[in-house]
Order: structure tokens, then C-alpha cells, then sequence
């Protein structure tokens, strides 16, 4: 019996086809009907899809069931270290390690003793053109938990 594909390869098969047919990470998530960050994430292999999402990319891409099959593994989340210094990434802790204490301090302040869930959560990445060059932005959309004692 062959093993399942994992997904950390099932992700590399997704992004080559990606890139070598010129699709956008934004098509594949129209094409699915689903959020555009989510969409990214599942494809670079940080969420499991339902069998019919994985074999709906899979077709679009010309890619067989076995990638197919890995898209649907349960993952094991995270990024590695090397990832982790790479310059773009890097600048999101850099800017957590500035602005985490404050945006903490007013999570307690409007909402109590809590935290902001990354598992209830949505994440809303958009381009706004500036005048002084385009703005990144990303909304983190995550539900308030009180810690309940």
C-alpha cells in the first residue's frame, strides 16, 4: 500500500502548478468559494479541506488524487524556523513584538480579563492604493474569550 502524500508535499505539487499555469492563489479561492487567506493557507498545507475541495483544486490544477488525498490530512500546524526568517514573515513578529503589548492592553480594556481566539478567527488581507505607495493591509478578525474562573 502507498502512503498518503503529505502535506507539505501535496503543497509544493499545488504551488508549481499554480505558478507554472500563471493562476493567482485569488482564482483558486473563487474557484473554491472561500476566503482568500484561508484558500492560501489550506493549499500551502496549514488546514484540511473536505475531500470535495481538494479534488475540486486538484482537477482545475491537472493534478491526481494523491495530491488530493494529502490536502485532506489532518496538518501539523506551524511554521519552521527557517520560514520564520524570512524577511516578510519576519516583519509580522516584529510588528507583534511592538504593537502585541499595547493591542493586549486594549483587548482587556474594551472587553475584560480574555483573550482574542485564533481558532474562532478570520484573517482579511486587501491592497489600498496610497499616494505615498500601496498599503498592505490584513484584518484579524478573532472572538473574544473571557477566561472563566
Amino acid at each position: 500500500m502507498k502512503p498518503i502524500m503529505s502535506k507539505s508535499d501535496a503543497a509544493a505539487h499545488v504551488d508549481s502548478a499554480r505558478i507554472r499555469q500563471g493562476r493567482t492563489w485569488a482564482e483558486l479561492a473563487d474557484h473554491l468559494g472561500t476566503p482568500l487567506v484561508w484558500t492560501t493557507a489550506a493549499l500551502l498545507g496549514q488546514h484540511p479541506m473536505s475531500a470535495e475541495q481538494a479534488r475540486s483544486v486538484c482537477e482545475l490544477l491537472g493534478l491526481g488524487e494523491d495530491v488530493s488525498e494529502g490536502l485532506t490530512m489532518q496538518p501539523s500546524r506551524g511554521t519552521s524556523a527557517e520560514e520564520m526568517a524570512d524577511p516578510t514573515i519576519y516583519r509580522f513578529t516584529e510588528a507583534l513584538a511592538v504593537y502585541g503589548p499595547a493591542l493586549k492592553a486594549l483587548i482587556h480594556d474594551e472587553f475584560g480579563d480574555g483573550i482574542m481566539s485564533a481558532i474562532n478567527f478570520q484573517v482579511d488581507f486587501q491592497r489600498r492604493e496610497d499616494p505615498d505607495g500601496d498599503r498592505v493591509v490584513i484584518t484579524l478578525d478573532g472572538k473574544f474569550l473571557d477566561y472563566q474562573w
